[in-house]
């Protein structure tokens, strides 16, 4: 704790930091509170993308004899041109959302290649756009978290050190000023009776 003036002046000080910190502290609070519910909302939203891909590489198992195929499906028959995404705000905090993909698809001969490969093809956007989209709000959840640890030291700092410090320095400064107050009458009264005898 910081030494403090036993002043009037220094006083009005502690008072007025008592309020701002009285005053942030339901802020800080609220913050806290809904950085928690989107943290759980962002938990829910993974499990539900982990649970679809699940899903989806379930049916892709019936696939997979096909995709060995030679001259069929290459790695260069898919590829992301670009990843749409947005910027969003929770509670202050800056946080990417996903808006989508764009992709491009190599030609390829309709006659001599087979029927399952539009299909194919379909379902690898699937899985690369829950992916995509997995990735993102993992970055949101990794945000929020980052957010929740400082705003959780906040209010901590506010609630546990600051408040109480601030309190103790106003009662000790009250008390001097109030001991001081109480011997200046006592020096008072007693000068009087000195010039009340002389």
């Amino acid at each position: 704790m910081a030494k403090i003036k036993l002043t009037k002046n220094e006083l009005k000080k502690q008072k007025d930091s008592l309020k701002m910190y009285q005053r942030y502290l339901p802020t800080l609070m609220l913050k806290k509170q809904q950085l928690q519910g989107e943290i759980r909302i962002t938990e829910v939203r993974i499990k539900d993308l982990r649970t679809e891909k699940e899903l989806l590489d379930e049916s892709f198992k019936t696939w997979v004899g096909v995709f060995g195929e030679k001259r069929i499906f290459t790695p260069d028959l898919l590829r992301i041109t670009r990843i749409k995404t947005a910027q969003g705000n929770i509670a202050g905090v800056s946080i990417p959302l996903f808006e989508g993909a764009e992709f491009e698809t190599s030609p390829y001969d309709l006659a001599r290649t087979p029927l399952w490969l539009d299909i194919a093809v379909e379902k690898m956007k699937q899985v690369i756009l829950l992916d995509l989209e997995a990735q993102i709000v993992e970055e949101q959840r990794r945000r929020l978290d980052h957010e929740l640890r400082i705003t959780t030291q906040r209010v901590n700092l506010f609630e546990k050190i600051k408040i109480p410090e601030t309190r103790g320095s106003i009662k000790k400064i009250q008390v001097y000023l109030g001991d001081q107050q109480t011997s200046a009458v006592v020096r008072g009264k007693i000068a009087k009776s000195g010039l009340e005898r002389a």
